[in-house]
C-alpha cells in the first residue's frame, strides 16, 4: 500500500540525524517487499537516495515503481556552519539569515516533504545570525535567543513552501521534537541517564526536558502556512521510551578511553534511537496521515471527518507493520 502511494514519486526527509533515523526506518519497513536487484542506495554529500526501480513482489502485475525516498542533511533547515553531513560538530551555532537557496534547491520537485529541526537549537546558548557574505566571524553577526531564531527559520521554510509547493500535487509534514534522556529527565541517580534502562517510563503524566516553548513556536508558525503542513507529533509518546536509545550500542567515532570504559554511562547515546524501534512508530503515524489526511487534526489546515476505510483499518490495529519485518541491511549505512 505504501509502495503503491510512492509509485513515480519522490519522498524527501529534511533535517538532522533523528530525521535520518526515521528515514532509515521507513526504508527498512519497505525494502523487503522489493527484489534485491531492483533497489539501490547511495549517498552524495548531504543527500542520501534510496531507489525502488522495479515492480513489487507483492504485486507482480504492477508496473515499475520508479520511486525514490531521500534524506537531505540540514539540521537547522537554514544554511549553517553545521551543514557538512559528516564533520559538523561545532561549539557555536551560526546560521545565515539570507534565503535558503543552498538547501532548498534540492527540495524542489519532491512530492512528499518531511521536515524536522529541534535538537541542534538546544545548546543553551544564543544562536548567531550571519548577515554577511561568508562565515567570517568579523562580518555582520547578530545574536538571538534560540526560540526567536527558530521562529525566523521556520517562517523562511513556510515562505519557501508557499512559493514552491503545489498542495494539489505535494504533501508536507513536520515531525516534532525527539526527546532525549541524557539528564534532567527524572532519574534521581546522580549522573543518571538512559544507560541500562530496560523498561519505558510508566508515569503517563511524565514530561522530560523537551522545550515546550520550541514546540509552541512550531505550532504557531506552521499554523500560518497557506500550504497545509501535517504535524507528526512524536514528542509525548517518545518521552516515555528512555529504554529505547542506542546507549553504548552505536557507531563510535573514537575508541572510548579507559576512563569511559570504566563508566559506560559517560558515553551512552541517550539521543538517538535503536532500529527497529521508536522511529518505526513515527512512521506509522506518518503512514496514517498520508493515507487518511481528512482525519488529521494536527495540521496547519487539514480538516474533515474520518473516512470509513480509515475507521475500519484503525480497528484492525494502527501499529501493524507496513510490510514484512526482519534484519535491514540499510541500518548503519
Amino acid at each position: 500500500m505504501m509502495l503503491e502511494m510512492l509509485r513515480g514519486k519522490r519522498m524527501l526527509f529534511i533535517g538532522d540525524s533523528l530525521n535520518r533515523g526515521q528515514y532509515i526506518s521507513l526504508i527498512c519497513l519497505l525494502h523487503r517487499a522489493i527484489p534485491d536487484g531492483s533497489k539501490s542506495f547511495e549517498s552524495i554529500d548531504s543527500l542520501s537516495i534510496f531507489r525502488a526501480k522495479d515492480r513489487c513482489l507483492l504485486n507482480a502485475l504492477s508496473q515499475d515503481y520508479d520511486a525514490t525516498i531521500e534524506f537531505y542533511w540540514a539540521p537547522m533547515l537554514a544554511e549553517s556552519n553545521s551543514d557538512d553531513a559528516v564533520v559538523h560538530r561545532v561549539d557555536e551555532r551560526v546560521i545565515r539569515g539570507a534565503p535558503m537557496d543552498k538547501h532548498s534547491r534540492f527540495w524542489k520537485g519532491a512530492n512528499i516533504l518531511v521536515f524536522n529541526s529541534y535538537l541542534w537549537w538546544m545548546t543553551g546558548e544564543k544562536i548567531q545570525i550571519l548577515r554577511g557574505a561568508d562565515y567570517d566571524m568579523s562580518k555582520d553577526i547578530v545574536e538571538m535567543q534560540a526560540e526567536e531564531a527558530y521562529r525566523l527559520v521556520l517562517y523562511q521554510v513556510v515562505r519557501w513552501l508557499e512559493h514552491n509547493v503545489d498542495p494539489k500535487n505535494s504533501r508536507v509534514f513536520f515531525v516534532t521534537a525527539s526527546p532525549t534522556h541524557t539528564e534532567d529527565w527524572g532519574d534521581e541517580t546522580e549522573g543518571g541517564n538512559c544507560y541500562n534502562r530496560t523498561s519505558p517510563i510508566g508515569d503517563a503524566s511524565y514530561w522530560g526536558s523537551t522545550s515546550k516553548a520550541m514546540l509552541r513556536v512550531t505550532g504557531e508558525v506552521l499554523a500560518e502556512s497557506r500550504v497545509p503542513v501535517g504535524v507528526v507529533n512524536v514528542t509525548q509518546l517518545s518521552e516515555y521510551r528512555a529504554d529505547a536509545h542506542t546507549q553504548t550500542y552505536k557507531k563510535l567515532w573514537a575508541e572510548p578511553t579507559p576512563e569511559q570504559r570504566a563508566d559506560p554511562r559517560s558515553y551512552a547515546d541517550c539521543t538517538h534511537w535503536c532500529l527497529p524501534g521508536v522511529p518505526d512508530t513515527w512512521n506509522e503515524l506518518l503512514y496514517w496521515k498520508l493515507f487518511f489526511p481528512a482525519n488529521d487534526q494536527n495540521s496547519s489546515s487539514e480538516k474533515g471527518k474520518t473516512p470509513q476505510a480509515g475507521v475500519d483499518w484503525a480497528k484492525k490495529g494502527l501499529l501493524q507493520p507496513l510490510t514484512g519485518t526482519g534484519l535491514c541491511h540499510m541500518v548503519g549505512k
